[in-house]
């Protein structure tokens, strides 16, 4: 009998140490949920000061504007954007880093180069694509461009973590190609696809591997 339960603690810890080895498992819900906050504070912001009348057609409100004047708008929304991405960023490396060391695990591993790696490649493409379509004026698609890209690196980026980010992943996809549908409710789309999935997310991810 005792032998067949330290048979079966040791398969645990294969199977423990396989799934480390070929996983970023560092990767904390508190993550989601910064992120989801920032996003919801951008939006607020580009809502309240940006959009001059608190306007959430934006589309609409742009085609109202003359060209000088949506000129200095696009880039104050692309500066907004920037501003959540770059928080958001910095607060899923500081929780990362943090989940890391009370686990005893090492950050930068392979599998962290490789997750970055297929992370960056559809969010860098579709960073250009969005600065195109921004030049172009096609104000309509930016919003359902960020969410469907975004959507495709995390799907990406699924193989080397928590399976739950392919289907977070899937869910941004579904909805970028909603917002295209609809592109007068853009700030809509952003908020839910950016703000409140990711606080759901984070939350059920925090309460599932961290609490």
């Amino acid at each position: 009998m005792e032998n067949n339960l330290s048979s079966a603690d040791e398969l645990k810890t294969i199977r423990k140490i396989m799934e480390e080895s070929s996983r970023f498992l560092s990767l904390s819900g508190l993550s989601g949920v910064s992120a989801g906050l920032f996003a919801v504070a951008g939006t607020l912001v580009a809502w309240l000061f940006i959009l001059k009348g608190g306007s959430v057609r934006y589309d609409e409100y742009f085609r109202s504007l003359s060209q000088v004047d949506t000129f200095s708008l696009r880039w104050q929304l692309v500066a907004d954007a920037l501003a959540v991405l770059g928080l958001s960023s910095f607060f899923a490396l500081y929780f990362s880093v943090r989940k890391a060391r009370k686990a005893g695990n090492v950050l930068w591993t392979p599998v962290t180069k490789r997750l970055l790696l297929n992370f960056s490649i559809p969010l860098a493409t579709g960073g250009i694509f969005i600065i195109i379509l921004l030049l172009q004026n096609h104000i309509q698609l930016l919003v359902p461009g960020m969410l469907i890209f975004y959507g495709l690196a995390l799907l990406n980026a699924g193989k080397f973590t928590y399976g739950e980010i392919f289907y977070l992943g899937l869910l941004e996809i579904i909805l970028g190609l909603i917002a295209a549908l609809m592109p007068s409710f853009g700030l809509y789309f952003w908020v839910f696809g950016f703000g409140i999935l990711h606080i759901v997310y984070g939350f059920f991810m925090y309460r599932k591997y961290e609490s």
